[in-house]
């Protein structure tokens, strides 16, 4: 056989034909009648690309055809069929009408008399269907005519508006345009860790053939196993995520570096390297077929699909999905909290673990000192498994709480940045031995602008009714040092951590008026025109140290 594509002249041709079989004044038979029919569904049909991928939109419940001619030749050869659902299941069927080739010659001349057609039998007869199914799994139906015919095929939806799409090819020897799979294309856990799944699957032919064309993807969710990279697209639209026009998840054949990771979260498409709850990755691994995936949470169950990928044609296969649930992490460590003891813990922002303490009491009141170190830190307190506490900590935070002997206090400390975090912790039943000293109303150093001078600057800062020791020290910086300089910090450090050089005074001082506990310092011998940064320290009986606000200012260029 031999495909030729009618397009410019077939459909006039059914329809001359169809405007003869109506002009027949005589009863119609029941064959003629078919065979009206059968020409008004072809010339209300579309079309077939040979060799192309064609996407086709359904609207719910209304059926929608396409057709191709296969005209005689010398030999019969076959055709494939090919049909990907993107969404819900569909119906789709393969009907074929066959005809002589005098039938499609005088039918073309326009001279064509049904009743003649009638008598020497010459009318194209339907035959039952040959082929049909209703799913959505990817469909192949491989044919083969010896007959001059007419192809229709028919998709219905009968669930909701889709989209699908349709491959025809006769030519079979010229090569796929999807990737094969393997006789076996089903994927294999053979690792299972708290954070990670290791998979392994069956190299697909088209590797071994044309490694430099085709690549492997995966998908990782937490819903469902997707039959197609249409498919899981569609889906992800459907939920409100954003996709790039080019893109979306249909994989671009740029994507040529391995392990690539595109995660789909709050509706835009980012690339990082962990997941969360609810978000889509596809990771392009080149044509290795064993895989870690990494950065999962623990005791959760994930869905993994793999594609083989043709990257000149954008063309994939999908190898059977599987799924798996990631261990239970382990019972963190707990540590025990000493009676007036401090310790600094620093939290991996990356991993975003607790870290836990435990405290037994031995009054009925205890109270807790947070210091923040650095960062963000989120703490949760719970007494006998209730929760008393769960904030965030700003600075340094004092909880006072009442119980009974033997109390079992947990304390969970978190970052909440994805850089590390650290905080002091104490726990004390001596509420007249605080560790930390009195702190004042604000924490903040003002700077006066108007008695600022070229080489002088004046500050202020609130002091306490306590008696305690403030130490002030300077240092010079570069304007693009200056962001960098306030966020790594690290208010839990004191005087011992700073330069000799860097230190103006210390001095002691405090008042009974609360209103009148502010003092302030004029700083002599700075540069014209430069940046400084201040830091004064509070100091109190027990020695411990709280870094007050860092402060920049810049002396003035002329005076």
């Amino acid at each position: 056989l031999k495909m030729s594509w009618l397009w410019l002249y077939l459909p006039f041709h059914l329809l001359t034909a169809a405007c003869l079989c109506h002009s027949i004044k005589a009863p119609t038979t029941g064959s003629q009648q078919s065979f009206k029919s059968s020409l008004f569904n072809f010339y209300h049909s579309l079309i077939l690309a040979d060799g192309k991928e064609t996407t086709v939109h359904l609207l719910k419940d209304i059926p929608k055809r396409y057709y191709f001619v296969l005209e005689e030749g010398r030999a019969p050869a076959p055709f494939t069929v090919t049909v990907t659902p993107c969404d819900v299941p569909i119906e789709w069927s393969i009907l074929v009408h066959k005809a002589s080739a005098s039938f499609l010659g005088k039918a073309a001349q326009g001279d064509y008399d049904t009743q003649e057609a009638s008598k020497s039998q010459k009318v194209p007869s339907m035959v039952p269907t040959i082929f049909n199914y209703k799913g959505n799994s990817v469909e192949t139906y491989v044919g083969m005519s010896s007959h001059p015919a007419l192809y229709m095929l028919e998709f219905l939806s009968t669930e909701r508006d889709t989209h699908i799409t349709v491959y025809l090819t006769t030519d079979t020897t010229s090569g796929h345009l999807y990737p094969e799979l393997p006789l076996d294309p089903r994927i294999d856990v053979i690792g299972i860790g708290h954070t990670t799944v290791t998979l392994t699957w069956k190299h697909s032919p088209s590797v071994l053939q044309h490694r430099e064309n085709i690549q492997y993807c995966l998908l990782v969710n937490e819903k469902h196993n997707y039959k197609s990279l249409c498919a899981a697209e569609t889906a992800i639209r459907s939920s409100g995520m954003k996709l790039p026009p080019t893109l979306a998840l249909s994989l671009s054949p740029y994507l040529l570096e391995p392990q690539q990771v595109m995660i789909l979260s709050n509706s835009e498409l980012s690339i990082i390297n962990k997941a969360s709850s609810g978000e889509v990755r596809q990771i392009c691994m080149g044509t290795k077929n064993t895989y870690t995936v990494p950065s999962l949470s623990p005791s959760t169950q994930y869905y993994f699909d793999v594609f083989v990928v043709n990257l000149l044609t954008n063309a994939s296969a999908a190898y059977t999905g599987t799924f798996a649930r990631t261990l239970e992490e382990p019972e963190p460590k707990v540590m025990e909290l000493k009676d007036g003891k401090v310790i600094q813990v620093v939290l991996d922002g990356k991993k975003q673990k607790f870290y836990s303490l435990q405290y037994q009491a031995r009054h009925k009141k205890v109270q807790f000192a947070f210091q923040l170190c650095h960062g963000q830190v989120w703490v949760h307190v719970t007494k006998n498994g209730k929760t008393v506490a769960s904030e965030n900590i700003l600075g340094l935070r004092y909880l006072s709480l009442k119980g009974k002997l033997l109390d079992t206090y947990l304390v969970q400390l978190r970052s909440t940045e994805e850089s590390n975090s650290s905080v002091k912790v104490q726990v004390s039943s001596h509420f007249h031995k605080p560790l930390f000293p009195l702190l004042p109303e604000s924490l903040k150093i003002k700077s006066f602008s108007k008695l600022r001078t070229c080489n002088s600057v004046t500050i202020a800062w609130l002091g306490t009714q306590e008696q305690s020791k403030y130490c002030v020290y300077k240092k010079r910086i570069e304007e693009n040092q200056v962001w960098m300089e306030l966020q790594s910090t690290d208010r839990c450090s004191g005087p011992e951590s700073r330069q000799k050089s860097e230190k103006v005074l210390c001095k002691y001082f405090y008042d009974i008026n609360l209103q009148r506990a502010v003092t302030t310092e004029t700083i002599k011998g700075l540069d014209a025109g430069t940046l400084y940064l201040f830091d004064v320290y509070l100091i109190g009986p027990s020695g411990i140290p709280v870094r007050y606000h860092s402060k920049v200012v810049k002396t003035r260029k002329k005076c």
